[in-house]
């Protein structure tokens, strides 16, 4: 007997989301992907794919390979059996390129459809498009650029400002199409590139802008790079490459004598490895018309731009960041309404001209109160070290790799205080960021510091109280009834907060 997801209780999901779960039939993947709800920014309870290699032979035979079909049908029963499993209602199911063209392809949906339990929607090129520009726009703030989402039978491009789409195209150019179409010789996918880009004259309005890479072959290129350089994050979503880095590396994945000698190729999965070249080559042509400033990899693809599509304005317009930190808060700590006031009570710090900040960073430091406390049970010694490597690691959107450090290190220093940062805070982590972005973590650390002293987590008290400056002085003026508080490990840790921003610390109790 399969248990439903209430009679496991909330193993799942501690909170009244209901799972929601998507299958994309790719033309080289069959994947799921569980989320825990519908919301600003989805949490995966579940990823799962299965390299199928659908679309291997559909540019030349015009049909779907049995044993690829068959591979993909018993991936479709085994992801009808989990979301029973999860507790998934709402499943949906998309198929791409190989399927959109394929002549057997009715024969397959009708045989997917069976094994799935759901209908299975064939994606136009144009849809894949859009929904792989509002994927993008699900992981980021203001995305503005040219998304390209690289599968195995085609190119999906689109321009995107803000939240307007403009211009798009879909292009035969997927890696196994290229290996179909040129019997696996290099060489011959230039002309054929080129000549699919020189169709689109609009791709010179990418210059000087952002390159949204989505897609299998392309993350793997990145973890590649980040293999390469040993990179000291291993966090996909928005690991940034400027266009002369990420051309110089695709050119040397290109002239590889022996693709199985590039640094970390044991990482990328043995069907991915065939494609990487023809995934490098496209790329590469394609930044040479765009012309970006950087290119920019991204998780959130067409899955996430199906969510993003189902959720009403009100959620759309939700800070990605914010929302998962919110969210996340409201799972882990001790009260999510105390993190809410230390974003208040922070305010009033950083309201000297001396501590000025950007609208960015003063976002980037409520995140950080936000996720202040979601370490709180762990044993007291290793606070500090949990909560830098889950903030560091975890499945934040909306947010770069240095406003991720930013957040890791302020929560890590609202634990820790070790001038040197502690032995487990890794010097390579902190070589990501500036030494300005390093004093705010340690200034927003050690305030979360002070302020959880004296409120021991608790809502309602720190916002009774004021911070204010005065002839050089830092000022912490706390109601009478709170002075048994005020005892000398409050002022020590105060202390140090006025330390760091070259003021003289004063616990003032009112009267």
């Amino acid at each position: 007997m399969i248990r439903s997801n209430e009679a496991r209780g909330a193993n799942i999901a501690q909170s009244d989301l209901e799972p929601i779960a998507v299958i994309d039939i790719g033309s080289n993947s069959v994947r799921l992907v569980a989320y825990e709800g519908a919301v600003r920014a989805p949490t995966p309870i579940f990823n799962e794919k299965i390299l199928c290699g659908l679309g291997r032979s559909v540019a030349t035979s015009g049909f779907l390979s049995p044993e690829p079909v068959d591979r993909a049908i018993d991936a479709l029963r085994r992801f009808k059996m989990i979301c029973r499993i999860l507790g998934v209602k709402n499943l949906k199911a998309i198929a791409t390129a190989a399927v959109r063209e394929a002549k057997n392809a009715q024969e397959f949906i009708e045989r997917g459809e069976a094994a799935a339990g759901c209908r299975i929607e064939v994606l136009s090129g144009e849809t894949e498009a859009r929904l792989a520009a509002q994927g993008i726009m699900m992981g980021f703030v203001d995305a503005d650029g040219v998304a390209g989402d690289l599968g195995g039978g085609s190119l999906e491009l689109i321009d995107l400002a803000n939240e307007k789409l403009n211009d798009a195209a879909t292009l035969p150019l997927g890696g196994l199409r290229l290996i179909d179409m040129t019997a696996n010789k290099l060489e011959r996918a230039v002309d054929m590139i080129d000549a699919a880009f020189d169709g689109l004259p609009w791709l010179r309005n990418g210059e000087g802008r952002t390159f949204y890479a989505v897609g299998g072959t392309w993350r793997s290129i990145a973890k590649l790079h980040m293999e390469k350089i040993n990179y000291p994050l291993r966090v996909m979503q928005g690991y940034r490459l400027s266009m002369r880095e990420a051309q110089v590396f695709c050119e040397e994945i290109r002239k590889a004598k022996k693709p199985l000698d590039l640094v970390g190729i044991e990482s990328v999965a043995r069907a991915r490895r065939e494609v990487l070249p023809f995934g490098a080559l496209v790329l590469e042509r394609l930044l040479r018309r765009l012309q970006p400033r950087q290119v920019v990899f991204s998780v959130f693809g067409i899955r996430e731009g199906l969510i993003y599509q189902l959720l009403p304005l009100h959620e759309r317009r939700r800070d990605p960041l914010i929302s998962f930190c919110e969210d996340y808060a409201m799972l882990r700590s001790r009260s999510v309404t105390h993190a809410h006031e230390l974003c208040r009570w922070t305010d009033q710090l950083f309201s000297d001209p001396a501590l000025e900040e950007t609208a960015e960073e003063r976002r980037l430091r409520h995140a950080a109160c936000l996720l202040s406390d979601v370490g709180w049970r762990a044993h007291p010694d290793y606070r500090g070290e949990q909560s830098l490597n889950t903030i560091a690691h975890g499945g934040l959107g909306g947010v770069d790799h240095p406003g991720r450090v930013f957040l890791a290190l302020a929560v890590y220093y609202r634990h820790e205080t070790s001038e040197n940062g502690g032995d487990h805070l890794s010097e390579r982590l902190r070589s990501l960021v500036s030494r300005r972005v390093q004093r705010r973590a340690r200034i927003v650390g050690a305030a979360i510091r002070a302020a959880h002293m004296l409120s021991i987590g608790m809502a309602g008290v720190i916002d009774e109280t004021t911070l204010m400056y005065e002839d050089g002085r830092l000022i912490w003026s706390i109601p009478a009834h709170y002075a048994d508080l005020a005892g000398e490990r409050l002022r020590r840790r105060f202390d140090a907060l006025a330390g760091l921003i070259g003021k003289k610390g004063e616990i003032r109790l009112e009267r």
